[in-house]
């Protein structure tokens, strides 16, 4: 049937999820991966060295000085980043093929990788959604009793907040996470949109050529 080959040739998305620390994000990225099978976290590449229990190609790909800013200058690196005197950037191959592929890659990254991100070579199937608390006053409710960081860390996290909401405007979709609940059945009604998009599918032309095909039979 035409409707089921049209299904199995969508290409997949490239959802990109950011907050300020403490908004919901995490949460949902992870009711994300449980509702739906087929999505996959992107492996970022990292030039420190693996740490206790770390495999190649699982938590990281593990590559060398050298070798990241070579796939930098190639172009092979959706965003990247300097941080803490370590390389840190996002393959495009394994996201390129995800995508040939049909299958939506769920990328968490901050502001400036999103931009890089949506700038890419792959920016036809980008979904980025930025994810705001309720209040200011809740941002810190959450992360003071979630109980994972000292007073320190809390306020420096309170510090880093207003400049990662300040760029809410570079985002496709922004979502007020004040109900949990709410806030995921609207993440999943974005995405299922997203997905029919007419660039995500790539079958549609050569049905719509079959249907002007079929018409010229049954008219001529």
């Amino acid at each position: 049937m035409r409707s089921s080959d049209r299904s199995a040739e969508r290409r997949g998305l490239l959802i990109i999820l950011s907050s300020p620390s403490g908004a919901g994000k995490s949460t949902l990225a992870r009711r994300l991966m449980a509702w739906d099978e087929t999505l996959s976290f992107s492996v970022s590449a990292t030039t420190r060295a693996p740490r206790d229990g770390e495999e190649d190609g699982v938590h990281y790909h593990f590559v060398d000085v050298p070798g990241f800013k070579h796939m930098v200058e190639e172009g092979e690196m959706l965003e990247h980043a300097h941080v803490f005197g370590n390389f840190y950037g996002s393959p495009a191959a394994p996201v390129r093929k995800a995508i040939e592929e049909g299958r939506d890659v769920l990328f968490d990254v901050d502001w400036q990788g999103a931009q890089q991100i949506s700038n890419s070579v792959l920016r036809d199937h980008v979904l980025s959604i930025f994810v705001l608390p309720p209040s200011i006053k809740e941002l810190r409710r959450r992360l003071e009793t979630r109980g994972q960081d000292s007073a320190e860390t809390i306020g420096k996290r309170m510090e880093k907040s207003w400049d990662e909401i300040s760029h809410w405007d570079g985002y496709d979709y922004v979502l007020v996470n004040d109900d949990l609940e709410v806030s995921f059945e609207r993440l999943k009604t974005i995405i299922a949109a997203e997905r029919l998009r007419r660039v995500q599918q790539p079958g549609l032309m050569g049905f719509v050529r079959g249907l002007q095909s079929e018409f010229e039979e049954v008219e001529g």
